[in-house]
């Protein structure tokens, strides 16, 4: 329900495995900054940061597998955005 109702707000699976790849790279950065911008709290409270972003991938990653299967079932899976956009039009 909650899949096919992202599915038509035009959320793709691509969109999603991109936001995972960004969180990974998020995590990075997030633990980098906080290690950096607060000296004197240690090494615990950037890899306290670091695995809070680093909690989103996997998620990212099973919504983008989630819509996958349905864009499977939809048969929108190979389609490009202009196509799905001359689909959405016609309906």
């Amino acid at each position: 329900m909650i899949i096919k109702k992202m599915h038509e707000m035009g959320v793709r699976s691509e969109h999603a495995y991109m936001a995972a790849f960004a969180s990974i790279g998020l995590t990075v950065a997030a633990w980098m900054t906080s290690l950096k911008a607060e000296p004197g709290t240690g090494l615990a409270r950037a890899d306290r940061w670091g695995i809070f972003v680093g909690e989103w991938a996997p998620t990212f990653f099973g919504l983008g597998i989630a819509l996958s299967h349905y864009e499977q079932h939809d048969g929108t899976l190979t389609a490009t955005v202009h196509e799905l956009r001359q689909h959405k039009q016609a309906v």
